[in-house]
Parts: C-alpha cells; structure tokens; sequence
C-alpha cells in the first residue's frame, strides 16, 4: 500500500533530511542548539525504520512497495547526514566515498540481481545490519559533538563512523561474494 502507517513513517524518514539539514542553516541557532535540534531529530526519525517494519508485520500491512521505500529511506537519511557532517569536518570524505558508493553499487547489484530472478543471493545479511547499527550510533554521536554523560561523543563518534566504513567494505565483499556465481553464469 502506498499511504499506510508503516510506510507513512517510511516517508516521514524522507521528509526528515531537509529538516535535519536546515537546522546547520537557521539563523540565530548557536551551534550546540544547532547540534542538539539536529541530533534529536536523527535519532526520532531513524527509529522509524524499527517501528515501519514492526507495524507493517503487526498490522499485516507489508507491501512490496514499503519493501522498496524502506531501504531507500534509510540510505537517504544516512547518505544526507554523512553529506552534512563532512561539510561540517565531523566526518572523513573518504568515510561518505566508501558509504554512498556502496549504497549505490550494492543497490545497482540487487536490481540486476532481482532482473535475472536471483536476488535471494543478496538478501540481507548480518554483516549488513551490522554495518547499519553502528552507522546509526555513529551519527548521532558525531551530530551531537558534545560530552554526554562523560562519553566523548565526537572521539567515539569517529571511531564508530570508521567502523562502519570497514563494515561497509566487509558487507559489500560479502554481497558481492554471494552474487558472484550468479554473476559469472549470466555473464556467459
């Protein structure tokens, strides 16, 4: 369905990364106002992709399409907040090359895969998850830059962006490893 309440929460996602992004623009907000506001939304609006999955399956409301947004949706809000927190010198620009480009070639490998009937070999994975969680520790860590109850948010947050860089790696090796065969047999 397309205007359900999981997938209206998949939207809201969307609808999340212009205003995450505002915040750095507004004028008058003092940077920790700007951090705060900003972190805050990130951390509500990437609890949505629990909550959509957790009501679609609840409400027997799964479709293909909130298959599709959902995904799409968490790429975006977390490509847009890498985006913002390079421009801001939070974060490494090889740290966004390695997590869009691998948003975008690991996308690319499950649309042909689902094209030739096989994108059961790139399903999901534990590693991809994985990557996700710590991405979405990550993030809002580096959003914050800030002491929070004596965690040094902004070295943890860094630490934890690389992680999910190498995970990021890890995650595409391992989806690009599955598709292979299925790769190589189409290929001839």
């Amino acid at each position: 369905m397309f205007f359900n309440l999981p997938t209206l929460l998949t939207w809201a996602r969307i609808a999340a990364i212009p205003l995450i992004v505002a915040v750095f623009y507004w004028p008058g907000l003092e940077s920790q106002r700007q951090n705060l506001i900003a972190t805050v939304l990130f951390v509500v609006f990437a609890a949505t992709d629990w909550a959509d999955g957790y009501l679609a399956r609840k409400l027997n409301q799964t479709s293909s399409f909130g298959a599709f947004l959902d995904p799409v949706a968490d790429k975006f809000l977390v490509c847009a907040c890498v985006l913002v927190l390079v421009h801001l010198g939070r974060a490494d620009v090889f740290v966004a090359l390695i997590i869009i480009g691998r948003e975008i070639a690991i996308s690319a490998l499950r649309e042909w895969m689902a094209t030739i009937g096989a994108n059961k070999s790139v399903a999901v994975h534990m590693v991809g998850k994985l990557k996700t969680s710590v991405q979405m520790v990550a993030i809002p860590f580096l959003l914050y830059q800030a002491p929070l109850f004596g965690i040094d948010t902004q070295a943890w947050g860094r630490v934890l962006i690389w992680a999910a860089a190498v995970l990021t790696i890890w995650s595409m090796v391992y989806y690009l490893k599955k598709a292979l065969p299925e790769i190589r047999a189409k290929a001839r």
